[in-house]
């Protein structure tokens, strides 16, 4: 995909709908499916979905994939005690979705097991299946860590919101 492509894009696809497309009453279900599958595993999972990016961090070169790196930092997600936290990141001007998990799980999960993921999600996306792709996406995160780190019986404190972010 060239810059110009990227930029036009960013400039006009659908935009204006990110709060059409991710209601209060969605963002409550996912909150609520997140907090709910971290009782299955000793994981943190957080959903950020993004309109578009600025011309400006186009123009500098920022893609779907180092911008998921940036809010991964920004929202402290790295921060947590276990280095296991995950994030979902969907791009919605490209189309794009990212997974960045945290050195404690990346070592564990393959890159294709999160692939698998984002193709589930970008495919209900496509069919304008918001809630559905939101919900299955994090359901399969979920599932991936609840194989690879389940739950060890535990009280554990909830380290990170559960609300997904929305800009």
């Amino acid at each position: 995909m060239t810059r110009l492509s990227r930029l036009l894009m960013n400039l006009g696809e659908g935009w204006f709908q990110l709060r059409r497309r991710f209601p209060a009453a969605l963002l409550d279900e996912i909150a609520a499916a997140v907090a709910e599958g971290e009782h299955a595993h000793r994981g943190e999972v957080r959903l950020v979905v993004e309109s578009r990016l600025s011309p400006l961090a186009l123009l500098a070169g920022l893609d779907a994939p180092a911008r998921a790196r940036q809010l991964f930092g920004q929202l402290g997600i790295w921060d947590t005690e276990h280095n296991n936290g995950v994030l979902l990141y969907v791009l919605l001007a490209e189309h794009r979705i990212e997974v960045v998990a945290d050195r404690g799980i990346a070592r564990h999960v393959a890159p294709g097991e999160w692939s698998v993921v984002c193709q589930h999600m970008r495919e209900a996306y496509a069919r304008g299946q918001w809630r559905e792709g939101s919900l299955r996406g994090i359901e399969a995160v979920h599932a991936l860590l609840e194989r690879h780190f389940p739950a060890d019986g535990q009280p554990r404190q909830d380290e990170l919101p559960d609300r997904p972010v929305l800009l």
